[in-house]
């Protein structure tokens, strides 16, 4: 059980941690201007990218595997 909320724990850390490593650098001179070509990226609008979704999913169906084990044994 300690080792589910420990993975729970990370995986939320790490989900919560992409949205906020995408905010724009605060600092910069106001008339420093460059010029870049950058790929626009969709976000969902709950705001979890599409790896960190499937890494919860992932984490919520091992947790009920080891249940339905733990339950059957």
């Amino acid at each position: 059980m300690g080792k589910y909320l420990g993975s729970l724990l990370i995986t939320g850390c790490v989900a919560s941690a992409a949205p906020a490593s995408a905010e724009p650098v605060v600092g910069e001179a106001p008339g420093a201007t460059s010029t870049v070509a950058v790929q626009q990226a969709r976000v969902h609008a709950h705001g979890l990218r599409d790896e960190a979704a499937m890494i919860l999913v992932g984490t919520a169906l091992i947790g009920l595997a080891a249940a339905v084990r733990r339950a059957a044994a």
